[in-house]
């Protein structure tokens, strides 16, 4: 669609962007930050890991500006996170994972999103992911 095509209620992206997790993790280590967690989400992980919710609770998860979040590494890394295998409970990952690089702060200008590409490696390569699955992984983190 061109630019002249596009609606003003159309986001930039209106043509989709192309993302391709390469599991690199950048996205899980390094500058340390907040990976939100419900207790649904907990016992997802708790029934994945096998342990009961309250150790995976007390051993993975801290609390932070009156939320839950993952507990971080001293160097930052995502408390999941191997070198070897990657991150260690990928088919159960918080939403907040599932929808990288799919947020606000990454997709609100087309600087934003060259910000990204130039920190993950998969962003800006692989498939078109289309505009309505933009807007969807975008709804869920907000929730």
């Amino acid at each position: 669609m061109s630019e002249q095509n596009k609606s003003s209620d159309e986001p930039w992206y209106a043509d989709g962007l192309a993302f391709e997790c390469t599991r690199c993790g950048k996205c899980c280590t390094g500058d340390p930050g907040y990976v939100w967690v419900t207790e649904d989400e907990l016992a997802a992980i708790a029934a994945f890991l096998g342990q009961p919710l309250r150790e995976v609770r007390e051993l993975y998860s801290r609390k932070a500006r009156g939320r839950i979040t993952l507990r971080e590494r001293d160097n930052g890394d995502c408390t999941f996170w191997d070198t070897k295998k990657g991150c260690t409970i990928y088919s159960v990952r918080p939403p907040q994972c599932r929808t990288w690089p799919f947020w606000d702060s990454n997709v609100a200008t087309p600087e934003d999103w060259e910000n990204t590409r130039a920190v993950c490696p998969g962003t800006g390569k692989g498939d078109v992911i289309p505009v309505e699955e933009i807007s969807r992984r975008l709804k869920i983190i907000k929730m």
